[in-house]
């Protein structure tokens, strides 16, 4: 009889030696699945390219059944053609020709995730949110945010017509941009605030290549300067490189501290990223500004912020993006955009506020209230996953009214002082408000409102009335005073009008540094932000309640 302990190796290693066994039988099984799969579709695939009753491109059908299947997946791991990848080149570099979006999913809707600030599509009034449903005469339902945003791009100068449908709005909106030279910034604004010389602020575009190392340079500068507190801007943020938001998080926590996590089903493909280096700020009072349009990167700077009690998050819930793609390169210059594990903040948390496994496929479900899990920041308070980086301080942007929209869409402030300006010089005139009223009589602005949109509708249903002379009179009537309603609207909205012509004057005749500051001075979640800078007691309390 063999000796205890000799007995137990002998079973340790029959153990390791069925494990073993069992691991490499799966792993047969998977491939010898794989292969007779591709066995069955590639004779499926053959007979119907050969005999079926018409031609058919062999390329279209191989395309539309990768798209098929990559569609039971989720809306981030896609398929990119050959024809594509220079295209793919492009946009990487951040120089492009278009309107300035970046599109996603929500459910089954393309929306509009960011406009980047000062193009096509934001100076029109396109917002986050906004479900795109036509792009000049292709409908958008059924492809993916990619080939959306292949549709946007084209030479500078040519025109697109977009179709969009709005939360809170009956009818469709069109908007007719001009394609223009996009050059995607990293950092779109840096600087000390006028109203409050002691407060940095950057507003962060994109995390691309540098990114971490431009903040690290302005930090420096502002060290020198004498900033105290620093607003770090990621409104409408899509995203970028993880190792910038790994390395802009670095410049402001001490060494050996993890700022995320990815884990997916390759383990080899798990990565834990720790801060590595001494900081540049490691007590400067930090606040980040989070919107609806805040995505990815974004949210795993946000998300690291608030699990370490670094920063007070303010602003609106962001997006929820927390799944990590990958490039992989296929045959023939194609390659396979595939998710391969998802973001966890410090604390453990997923920030990813749709889940597309167990068959949902690229549509998803909203991740139920029930089903949120809570978690603790380093100094005790408490976090919920499953639906992206929720605020400290909630504050949120100001919606616009139709009129506005209808403003913003026909770029009627842009062209009222531009053709002022060119006329008269850069005097500012005191009646401006009086004269953009008489630009709008003059160029016959108009926009529909529901009221005449029931009107319409009642005039194609003319004989609900009992004579035709009834029916006109009162339609007559009601489009009275639906004219005498948008003209009382018209002065209800003074002061959004004044306050957009004085914005579009400092744009086209100040300085860039003049036209952020004039902003930011307008800008509800800076206001908000200064105030909790004043009151240091009400900040400290947020992070150490």
């Amino acid at each position: 009889m063999l000796p205890i302990s000799k007995r137990y190796t002998t079973i340790i290693l029959l153990i390791l030696l069925l494990a073993g066994s069992l691991a490499f039988t799966q792993a047969n099984d998977l491939f010898f699945q794989i292969k007779k799969q591709l066995t069955i579709f590639s004779d499926a695939y053959k007979e119907v390219a050969t005999l079926y009753v018409e031609d058919v491109s062999p390329e279209r059908l191989m395309t539309t059944g990768l798209n098929a299947m990559l569609k039971e997946l989720d809306p981030y791991t896609v398929f990119i053609p050959e024809g594509e990848q220079q295209q793919m080149e492009i946009i990487s570099t951040g120089s492009y020709g278009g309107v300035g979006i970046d599109a996603g999913y929500r459910g089954d809707d393309i929306v509009v995730i960011a406009p980047l600030e000062g193009y096509p599509a934001d100076r029109a009034g396109i917002r986050p949110g906004d479900i795109i449903l036509r792009i000049n005469d292709v409908l958008v339902a059924g492809i993916s945010p990619e080939e959306v945003q292949q549709l946007t791009i084209g030479d500078p100068g040519t025109e697109i017509t977009l179709t969009i449908r709005r939360a809170g709005m009956d009818e469709l909106l069109e908007f007719k941009l001009e394609r223009e030279q996009i050059v995607v910034k990293n950092i779109e604004y840096a600087g000390r605030l006028e109203s409050n010389q002691n407060v940095g602020y950057i507003k962060l575009t994109r995390f691309g290549q540098r990114s971490a190392e431009e903040i690290r340079e302005k930090l420096l500068e502002f060290e020198s300067n004498g900033v105290n507190s620093l607003i770090l801007d990621l409104r409408n943020n899509p995203g970028g490189l993880l190792n910038e938001a790994v390395e802009i998080v670095d410049k402001f926590i001490e060494p050996g501290v993890t700022v995320v996590e990815t884990k997916g089903r390759i383990e080899n493909e798990n990565s834990t990223f720790v801060s590595d280096e001494p900081p540049v700020f490691e007590d400067l009072p930090i606040i980040v500004l989070m919107n609806e349009g805040s995505a990815s990167a974004s949210e795993v700077v946000a998300g690291a912020f608030q699990d370490l009690d670094r920063a007070v998050i303010l602003g609106e819930t962001s997006f929820g993006k927390g799944l990590v793609q990958t490039v992989r390169p296929l045959s023939y210059n194609t390659s396979l955009k595939i998710t391969i594990s998802q973001y966890f903040t410090p604390s453990g948390r997923s920030i990813q506020s749709v889940d597309y496994t167990g068959g949902n496929g690229s549509d998803g479900r909203q991740i139920p209230d029930s089903l949120r899990r809570a978690f603790t920041t380093k100094n005790g308070r408490t976090v919920y996953d499953g639906f992206g980086i929720e605020p400290d301080v909630k504050v949120s942007e100001d919606k616009l009214t139709r009129l506005q929209l209808a403003l913003l869409q026909n770029n009627n402030f842009f062209f009222f002082v531009a053709d002022y300006i060119a006329r008269n010089g850069n005097e500012r005139p005191e009646n401006m408000y009086e004269r953009f009223l008489t630009y709008l009589e003059v160029e016959n602005f108009d926009y529909e409102t529901p009221a005449e949109r029931n009107i319409k509708q009642l005039m194609a249903n003319g004989d609900i009335f009992y004579n035709e002379q009834q029916s006109n009179e009162l339609l007559s009537q009601l489009q009275e005073s639906v004219n005498r309603k948008k003209e009382q609207l018209l002065e209800e909205n003074k002061g959004f009008i004044e306050k957009k012509l004085r914005e579009e004057w400092v744009t086209q005749s100040g300085t860039t540094d003049e036209k952020v500051q004039y902003n930011l001075q307008q800008d509800v979640m800076i206001q908000e932000a200064i105030q909790l800078f004043g009151n240091r007691n009400s900040y400290d309390v947020i992070l150490k309640p």
